[in-house]
This record gives structure tokens, C-alpha cells and sequence, in this order.
């Protein structure tokens, strides 16, 4: 059914979410729920992290969002029309208008749906996808109507049947590749992650809180292969290289940038401050307050 983030269930996980305003989230750890989300929140939210498992269309009502994939940052306002690769660690803040409010209505592509649509279509992508985490989509009327369908189901909170939702995911597709061909080779593309470098990904990705499961799964290992090569590469265990690694990163985001302690925990991959604070004081002797 349409979900709002006042209410439970999420096409994507959440791996640290902070709760503002209106705004509940909630985990879930199945990849295959066609959902569509309506998010509404009146203050500045930096939701933490996100590990994106399915493809995302992204529309903007109001406000600004900034996202943060792989050591970039892209900034995307009202009007906007965004798409997000699945298999993506990512970070994001959401900026409400002027004394007003974020808005925005995240599509969730499910992989049962592609499949669905691959065989009754014959659709199959032609050429190896190259394309950056997320980007904004060619748009034309059709978009803005689509979303004006949504709308009196996600304002008023009505309820409507799995069926219908899975249709109208269809719709979002066809029409968005219909202005967007080179999706066809994004969205139909069901391979997995491949073997990449480790020490590469890790010194990239840190800064995420992504469990060691999801950071084997993105480098394309299993977790004892992932284990095994992370202690012939770094002489060390995961989880003691991503403390250090963070707490460093924390250290020289507070004595260097000027950062506020209450920020730099999430920037560098803390779950919750209580935490951070503990291990950062065991670590440089001083709580990172004082620093």
C-alpha cells in the first residue's frame, strides 16, 4: 500500500535514521514491497544513512535535499525529478522551504515488478549501464500529472490495495523511460555486485554505518571472504579499522573544521552520540565537546 513516513514500512533501510518532526521511520529488510513514500517534514533533517537496495524515482514538492553517494554531493530542489541506483550506501539532508515544509515522493522500483515487466514486455537492457549513483531525470507533462494522481492518496491517507500500487509503479516506469530510454539498461540490469577493491570501497565508504553483511555484499564477497581479505589488506578486523578510522575523521572534523560534536557523530558513521562520546574520550583523552 502507499506508505507515509508517519506511518510504518519503508522500501528502503534505514541503517541510522534520526527521527524530526513528523517523521517515523521504520526498517524493513525486504527488497521486494512495491512501496510509494510520501515524506513531509517542517525542519531540517539530516536523516543519517541509507543503504538504497532497490532503484528509487524521487520527486520533489517543496524544499531542497542535498545527497552524498561515494564522496560527492549533489543538491537537488522543488521541481526536480531524481533517480537513484539501487545497491547505493548513501547520505542525505532534507531543507524545507521558507517557513514551510520538505515534501517529496519517493517511488521504490522493486526487483518482482522489473522481472514482471521484462518478460511481459520483452525488455532487456543492451549495453553494460555506466551512470552515476543518482541523478535528475529528463521530465516532461506526463511526470507532473503522474504525480498529481498520487497526491489524493498520500495527503489524505487513504488507503489503497497492493495491486493498484504495483500498477501504478508500472506506470512511473514506462513513463519515465519513455522521455529516459537509457533507464531501460539501469533498471533491467539484475546482476549483482562484482568483486571490486576492497581497500579502495573501504576508505571510500567508511564514514557510512553500514553493518559488515551490507559492506561485503557492496564489494561482492561473502562475509567470510570479506573478513578474510579485509585482514590481509588492512592487518586488522573491520570493525576495529572503522572505530579508528571514524573517531580520526571526528577528531579532525572538530579540531580543524570547527564542526559541533552533535553533528560529527553522524557525518562520520556513529549510530548515536552516547556512543561516539564514550569511544572518542577512551580514544584522545578528552570528551569531543571539549575538543
Amino acid at each position: 500500500m502507499f506508505k507515509n513516513y508517519q506511518k510504518q514500512g519503508q522500501c528502503i533501510l534505514y541503517i541510522s535514521p534520526v527521527v524530526y518532526s513528523l517523521i517515523i521511520m521504520s526498517k524493513t529488510t525486504n527488497p521486494n514491497i512495491p512501496q510509494i513514500i510520501y515524506s513531509v517534514t517542517s525542519k531540517r533533517t539530516t536523516e543519517g544513512e541509507i543503504f538504497i537496495k532497490q532503484h528509487v524515482f524521487d520527486y520533489i514538492i517543496s524544499g531542497t535535499s542535498e545527497v552524498y553517494f561515494g564522496g560527492k554531493s549533489y543538491h537537488y530542489k522543488a521541481g526536480d525529478f531524481r533517480f537513484a541506483a539501487r545497491n547505493r550506501l548513501s547520505k542525505f539532508v532534507k531543507m524545507p522551504a521558507p517557513d514551510g515544509e520538505y515534501k517529496s515522493i519517493s517511488i521504490c522500483i522493486d526487483r518482482d515488478t522489473l522481472l514482471e515487466m521484462s518478460h511481459n514486455y520483452q525488455i532487456s537492457k543492451t549495453v553494460q549501464p555506466i551512470h552515476d549513483n543518482v541523478f535528475v531525470l529528463n521530465q516532461n507533462k506526463l511526470f507532473h500529472n503522474y504525480i498529481e494522481t498520487l497526491l489524493p492518496y498520500l495527503e489524505n491517507g487513504n488507503e489503497i490495495s497492493g495491486d493498484l500500487v504495483r500498477i501504478k509503479i508500472k506506470e512511473a516506469i514506462l513513463i519515465f523511460m519513455q522521455v529516459n530510454p537509457e533507464l531501460k539498461n539501469i533498471l533491467f540490469d539484475f546482476s549483482e555486485p562484482g568483486k571490486i577493491d576492497l581497500e579502495a570501497y573501504m576508505n571510500e565508504h567508511y564514514q557510512y554505518n553500514g553493518d559488515l553483511n551490507q559492506f561485503a555484499y557492496l564489494t561482492g564477497r561473502s562475509l567470510s571472504t570479506f573478513k578474510r581479505d579485509f585482514q590481509a589488506i588492512f592487518k586488522t578486523t573491520p570493525n576495529k579499522w572503522l572505530l579508528q578510522k571514524r573517531l580520526e575523521e571526528a577528531h579532525y572534523l572538530l579540531k580543524e573544521k570547527k564542526m559541533r560534536s552533535t553533528d560529527v557523530y553522524v557525518d562520520v558513521g556513529f549510530k548515536d552520540y552516547s556512543h561516539f562520546s564514550v569511544a572518542f574520550k577512551k580514544l584522545f583523552g578528552t570528551a569531543p565537546s571539549l575538543v
